[in-house]
């Protein structure tokens, strides 16, 4: 289906999506709603808000015209949700920035949120999916839930692979921590040092649903301690280069591919140090390649400065891998580096 014809379906069915909001009013005391308001680590306690939260894929149907339709629900605490709606697909399935993407909030009706579509229709989401209906209230698109995962989730370390952290043992960082099940906790800077490299690392974010913007599952991967890549659960939003799988303070990823929170995401790092000459200046920059759930987010990338506040200053000496600090309980497993000779 052309790009137009794309275009036009997705504005007949979807445009300016507003939910009809329909929930009770807030009850509870000032104490309970305080109790509420706590992080998640765990999809076994994380309310009856976590189950409606993720992605949703199907195809929609206009008279003769058919269109793959992708949608992100985000949990956003006491019942309320926001939905992103994708034309043509889910980011990294379909959807480009050329066609414009839809989104709207809506409060949940027992285990129901139904929303309007200002007079072309409607939809409903539940744990089953999303049903879209169109102006007369027939179905016109089934979206099941989806649950993707990154490619490279679980990847065995190669041949010569510095294994940093296996489950076994925290001992190859400095502030090491394991949690009670065995994951790697935040704020810990790798023992060894590196040049150029090829990095595996995998990592769970926790659901914050009252929480918002740089306070949510945020954290972050320096490379030498001194160029992050970003951390943070910004599924559903607009994929900045202070979001995750962006390079801070120097470029957006390409797409954002950040899963669902509480999800096991990858990032997969090809780094080039930067090049010094005699006298210790720098003569060319270091330059990153990220691949974001197995999705290229940056093709050889120039850093040119470093991130701020990095631990570790430029120059030409080997560095370590630093997983940020952030105060909230990001979760990290099967992390591995091939250091690469000059190049």
């Amino acid at each position: 289906m052309s790009r137009v014809v794309a275009y036009l379906l997705a504005a007949a069915i979807l445009p300016g999506a507003a939910f009809v909001i329909a929930a009770d009013k807030e009850t509870g005391t000032d104490d309970a709603k305080k109790a509420a308001r706590r992080v998640f680590i765990s999809p076994d306690d994380a309310g009856d808000d976590y189950p409606l939260q993720g992605e949703y894929s199907g195809t929609i149907k206009s008279g003769d015209s058919e269109m793959k339709l992708g949608v992100q629900v985000i949990a956003l605490g006491d019942a309320t949700f926001r939905a992103v709606a994708y034309p043509g697909g889910l980011p990294g399935d379909g959807w480009n920035k050329e066609l414009l993407k839809y989104q709207a909030e809506a409060k949940r009706e027992g285990d129901v949120v139904r929303f309007s579509l200002l007079g072309q229709g409607g939809g409903e989401l539940t744990s089953g999916g999303i049903k879209i209906t169109n102006k007369e209230n027939v179905v016109i698109g089934d979206l099941p839930k989806v649950v993707r995962k990154s490619p490279t989730l679980g990847q065995t370390a190669p041949s010569g692979a510095s294994i940093l952290f296996d489950g076994s043992t925290a001992d190859h960082f400095k502030g090491g921590r394991l949690s009670d099940d065995k994951l790697l906790m935040e704020g810990v800077t790798s023992n060894e040092l590196f040049g150029s490299f090829k990095l595996h690392l995998e990592f769970r974010l926790p659901f914050q649903p009252y929480d918002r913007g740089q306070g949510r599952g945020n954290s972050g991967c320096y490379m030498q301690g001194r160029y992050e890549t970003q951390i943070l659960d910004s599924f559903g939003l607009e994929g900045k280069h202070n979001e995750c799988g962006g390079v801070y303070t120097i470029s957006d990823p390409a797409v954002n591919m950040c899963f669902p929170p509480l999800t096991w995401q990858t990032y997969d790092v090809d780094y080039t140090a930067a090049t010094y000459d005699e006298a210790g200046k720098k003569v060319k920059h270091a330059r990153i390649t990220v691949l974001h759930n197995g999705v290229k987010v940056h093709d050889n990338l120039e850093l040119d400065h470093a991130t701020t506040a990095h631990p570790v200053k430029e120059g030409p000496e080997p560095g370590p891998i630093y997983l940020q600090n952030h105060g909230n309980p990001v979760r990290f497993r099967n992390i591995w580096v091939v250091p690469i000779g000059s190049r």
